[in-house]
This record gives structure tokens, C-alpha cells and sequence, in this order.
């Protein structure tokens, strides 16, 4: 299947940059909300999304787990849920499998060993009690993700210094400013906010900016 972007492209010229260039090349990308913040500080993260939906439980992590490729940041909207959904196992095995990182729109635990991954992980905050594991909800469909939404495949990019999200084409001569060359920022669609974030560069419909 043909990707519709150079996903390898976007990703080394983002690793380039930081997200308060993207901020300062377009001041309409959407931002998320400040409390959706890395759980370990110092680490960059850029990759697709894969996003998942669910409430109170995470068999869908789990499933979204066995799906994602190399490269994919789980993106979980989890609802206003108010137990944690990802833990060290979960993050553990995104990293082996090679996935950039995971996003939740709510809790997490385990937080002490999150700290010492390598794997960025974000979260607006920690609860000790875990979810169920009994019902499967959606994957790979448009989420809430901080108040904006994120589609599968826009592009995650986040350090420590916000969110911020806009789409981006690959269009001839374009070039993504703030960076000197690449691509072109477009509408926004994602999302980002202070404290630490992830920032969209082009992906299915979008990108977001933590």
C-alpha cells in the first residue's frame, strides 16, 4: 500500500527542529491541553498515530498493541476515565515492538519505571488502580486527544516545551518554516500545550503537536 507521505522524510526533518518553531511558523495550530504532559522529561517524540477509544478499560491497548507497526504512537482517548489504562507492562512492550511512544488522554501508572524508559510517554496524570479487561471498544478511528481531535496516521511530534498540531502536504517547492525545507504546514488537526507536548507534520488529515 502506497503511504501518502514520505513518512522516514518528515520524521528526520522534525528530529531537526522543536515544536515552538512549529508554534512560531503558524500561529493557527491548535494546542492541547497544558495538563497532557511527558512523563519522562527529555525525550523527543515523532511518529504516526494509531489511536485507540475506550472507557474505564484497556483490552483495547492491548489490541492496538498487536496492530501498530514500528513507528506508531498509540494515541488513547480514554473518555474521562479515572483509572489508569497504561502501565509499565504496556509500555515495556510498545517498547520492544518499536513504537515511538504513547499518548493517553488520561491516567497512567507505574510511573516510577515510565521514568526510566526511553520511550516517551504522556499523560495528564497517575492513578495507582488499573482498569478492566472485558470489553473492546474502536481503534484506528478519530479521537479526542487533549480537545482536538488526532486521525490514524497524523504525525505525532512532542519534546518538552508544548503541543501544538497542523497538517502538512507535501506539495512542490513546499517547505516547512521554522526548519528550511520539507514540507508545508496546513490546516490544523491535532494538538499541544505547555509543560511538554507533541506537534503534527503530516499524516492522513493532520499532525500533533505535544
Amino acid at each position: 500500500m502506497t503511504q501518502p507521505y514520505d513518512y522516514p522524510a518528515i520524521f528526520a526533518r522534525l528530529a531537526r527542529i522543536d515544536t515552538t518553531h512549529l508554534a512560531d511558523a503558524d500561529k493557527s495550530i491548535a494546542a492541547c491541553a497544558p495538563d497532557l504532559r511527558p512523563v519522562r522529561l527529555g525525550l523527543k517524540l515523532i511518529g504516526r498515530a494509531h489511536t485507540v477509544r475506550l472507557r474505564e478499560d484497556f483490552l483495547s491497548v492491548i489490541a492496538a498493541l498487536a496492530e501498530a507497526a514500528p513507528g506508531d504512537v498509540l494515541v488513547v482517548d480514554t473518555e474521562g476515565s479515572r483509572r489508569a489504562v497504561v502501565g509499565e507492562l504496556f509500555s515495556l512492550e510498545a517498547q520492544r515492538l518499536g513504537l515511538a511512544g504513547i499518548v493517553v488522554d488520561g491516567l497512567v501508572r507505574d510511573t516510577s519505571t515510565l521514568r526510566t524508559l526511553t520511550l516517551p510517554v504522556y499523560a495528564r496524570g497517575a492513578c495507582p488502580q488499573a482498569g478492566t479487561i472485558q470489553k473492546l471498544f474502536d481503534t484506528q478511528i478519530a479521537v479526542s486527544c487533549g480537545g482536538v481531535v488526532v486521525r490514524p496516521g497524523d504525525v505525532l511530534f512532542g519534546d518538552d516545551d508544548g503541543d501544538r498540531n497542523g497538517g502538512v502536504h507535501d506539495g512542490e517547492g513546499g517547505r516547512e518554516r521554522g526548519e528550511g525545507g520539507g514540507p508545508t504546514l496546513a490546516e490544523p488537526g491535532g494538538c499541544g500545550g505547555g509543560g511538554g507536548g507533541v506537534s503534527g507534520a503530516g499524516g492522513g488529515s493532520g499532525g500533533s503537536a505535544f
